[in-house]
């Protein structure tokens, strides 16, 4: 997998509206992992594209009221069969963290890429999920020498009062040890 022109090449890519300039381009020092389901425990379908392209049609399922108007991205989506999402170019900001903290730092959108895995805290993710995670994860520290695994976290760790995500089903140690073989 290879990064070119701040693009995953393995990815489908989906232009969002919902990105801005980072303040300081060459500063891309983190990665967050997320987990994201809509309807909320329900995969498949093109909810999560709409959703990040503002196409979302929030009449359609009781549980998208609250989405109504949001304005979020991720830089990569990883769908249950290991399919490949990209819907904002690493080298923007894309608004998938809101208030957060790593290491006493604030506003994470503004160093970090965020990588969404299509499912929910209360299942477990799959295994091509693991290994399209991994090439992805290692694609980035390559391109981004500032990310390191120490310097992956998860979206429950960057806003704990806020968010559970990716959830305690997700496999910390599985996923590191994926990508530190490789890095040896």
């Amino acid at each position: 997998m290879q990064i070119v022109n701040h693009c995953l090449s393995a990815a489908q890519f989906l232009p969002s509206p919902n990105f801005d300039a980072r303040p300081d381009p060459a500063d891309i020092s983190l990665l967050v992992i997320h987990c994201i389901s809509l309807p909320p425990g329900e995969f498949g379908g093109d909810y999560i594209d709409r959703l990040f392209l503002n196409q979302l049609d929030a009449s359609q399922h009781p549980s998208f009221k609250d989405l109504a108007g949001l304005k979020v991205s991720a830089h990569l989506l990883i769908r249950r069969e290991g399919e490949l999402k990209q819907y904002v170019a690493f080298d923007r900001r894309a608004w998938h963290a809101g208030a957060s903290c790593f290491q006493g730092r604030g506003r994470c959108n503004d160093f970090s890429i965020g990588i969404e895995l299509e499912g929910d805290i209360t299942q477990p993710y799959t295994n091509a999920q693991y290994q399209a995670l991994a090439a992805a994860s290692l694609a980035l520290i390559r391109q981004y020498p500032a990310i390191t695994p120490e310097r992956i976290t998860g979206h429950s760790d960057i806003a704990p009062q806020r968010k559970t995500d990716p959830g305690p089903l997700f496999d910390w140690p599985r996923y590191l040890r994926l990508i530190r073989n490789d890095l040896k």
